[in-house]
């Protein structure tokens, strides 16, 4: 099969709704109780007034910290758990009401999120970081441009129904399987940030396991954090100031439009481990005393499961190039040589050192770097496969 062949869908790896009839009915819902519900939450969170049922979430300026809240107050308001990538098929107060309501079929859980299917490009498949969510990766399927294909692979266990998993062998044996339902034969494009990174080159591993050709192997910041040392409490104040010293480099690089936006996320960024932190605390409890759903404990334990599973991961070595986008400089704790992959690549190793500090890539203005790099970088193994 050629790199560049279509991607077909596979009919239940993604959300389905209907967009139009959702247009169309508008002027019948404007005075439903769900959505001035809805409204007022959006309002609130968004800081937005006013909101129409028709506008979009992410053109107010929704991001993925905030939808993480969004949902968990839809959750207690409404008595409804929805999957946080919803917002990629449902992005408008309409269509989430008609879901509350049940007038659209509720979306099945799957770990494939469909973020941008539309292109004639060969798909490129993320895989979540820490926090278990892939709307971290919006902007840099925006970026990429209209014809790139872009899904994401979600945490299993994010829904409070199907087990958390604990390991990244079993995390990446689940995402193939996800992915080749809508790929059933390679090249594959694949890819991930930070403890993302790690997961997908175990994907990768397993891909060519199963004698399937991996075309490009990306990992966004990662390290092999099984080489990475426990830290001490010295370790630990040097790390946390040099985060300090990256963001104020980042910060001061920008304009004053820039600088505004940049601290609105770092800020959201700040109240989204509020809960996560609370939630590893709330998990602690709850274990022993039965089952509790809450959103809090569940991100709590989501980020706390994949965090173990990354550090607890030995690599082994890989038969392939690996494409490594480092920050133009590294936290100290990470910079070291094990921790690298020029070891572990047996193909070679394609390193890109992006113009950015540590920990803002996927944020505005910066992620239009590592988008730039990715996409010359796909480009390269597109022309490669059809011989160009």
């Amino acid at each position: 099969m050629k790199l560049d062949e279509m991607t077909t869908i596979h009919p239940n790896a993604v959300l389905a709704f209907e967009p139009s009839s959702e247009s169309a009915n508008l002027s019948s819902i404007d005075g439903d109780a769900t959505v001035k519900q809805l409204t007022v939450i959006w309002q609130q969170l968004l800081g937005v007034e006013p909101i129409t049922p028709d506008q979009n979430y992410f053109e107010l300026g929704g991001d993925s910290i905030l939808a993480v809240q969004l949902f968990a107050q839809i959750e207690r308001e409404c008595h409804l758990k929805l999957p946080v990538a919803t917002l990629f098929e449902a992005p408008t107060i309409a269509g989430l009401a008609r879901l509350i309501r049940r007038d659209a079929p509720a979306p099945a859980w799957s770990p494939l999120v469909p973020i941008q299917t539309a292109g004639s490009r060969p798909p490129f498949f993320c895989i979540h970081g820490a926090g278990g969510n892939v709307l971290i990766y919006r902007k840099l399927s925006e970026r990429l441009g209209a014809d790139q294909p872009f899904f994401g692979l979600q945490s299993q266990g994010l829904d409070g129904k199907l087990p958390i998993l604990r390991t990244v062998e079993e995390m990446a044996s689940l995402y193939v399987d996800e992915i080749r339902r809508v790929r059933p034969q390679g090249p594959y494009l694949i890819g991930g940030y930070c403890g993302g990174g790690t997961i997908a080159l175990e994907v990768a591993q397993q891909f060519r396991a199963l004698g399937k050709d991996v075309a490009l192997l990306a990992l966004f910041d990662t390290s092999n954090w099984y080489k990475i040392p426990p830290l001490s409490i010295w370790s630990k104040t040097y790390h946390h100031s040099e985060r300090v010293v990256f963001h104020a480099l980042s910060f001061l690089g920008l304009d004053p439009t820039g600088r505004s936006q940049l601290f609105r996320e770092k800020l959201r960024a700040v109240e989204y481990r509020i809960p996560v932190w609370c939630g590893i605390l709330q998990a602690r409890w709850t274990r022993r005393r039965g089952a509790d759903t809450s959103s809090s404990r569940l991100l709590g334990e989501v980020w706390k499961a994949n965090d173990q599973a990354c550090t607890a991961y030995i690599p082994k070595p890989y038969p392939g190039i690996i494409t490594d986008f480092r920050p133009k400089r590294q936290y100290r704790i990470f910079n070291k040589p094990d921790a690298k992959w020029d070891r572990l690549s047996q193909g070679g190793q394609d390193v890109v050192s992006l113009p950015v500090y540590p920990a803002v890539m996927l944020v505005e203005p910066f992620v239009q770097q590592l988008a730039a790099a990715l996409r010359a970088r796909i480009d390269r193994v597109i022309g490669l496969e059809a011989g160009a």
